[in-house]
């Protein structure tokens, strides 16, 4: 069974940075790769990055050169790095996997960016 555990949002000023982290298990994320959504209030979850198993990486426009995917093969955990947060960020974070054609989010995980 796949399970994923996001972790490391909560508060954080504009400017900022925090490191979110996404444990998985029943899953090898070097095998499949990984993404990371976020949804943030009142809107639709969107999709923000990708990392993929060739180790190729992908971002939306608007984080990429802020966020940075990495992964721990060893821990099979997946990180997204948030540098230069800004108060439009402010959402719930999951990471995501697809595993022969089935579709595995987390819980999320709540980061808040404000003064």
């Amino acid at each position: 069974q796949v399970h994923l555990v996001e972790s490391g949002g909560g508060l954080v000023q504009p400017g900022g940075s925090l490191r979110l982290s996404c444990a998985a298990s029943g899953v090898t994320l070097r095998g499949v790769g990984s993404m990371w959504y976020r949804q943030r209030p009142g809107k639709e979850r969107e999709w923000i990055a990708n990392h993929g198993r060739y180790e190729n990486k992908e971002y939306d426009d608007s984080v990429r050169g802020r966020f940075f995917v990495s992964r721990d093969n060893e821990k099979n955990t997946a990180y997204l790095q948030m540098n230069n947060l800004k108060p439009e960020d402010t959402a719930v974070y999951y990471c995501n996997v697809i595993l022969l054609g089935t579709e595995y989010f987390g819980q999320g995980t709540r980061v808040t960016v404000a003064s």
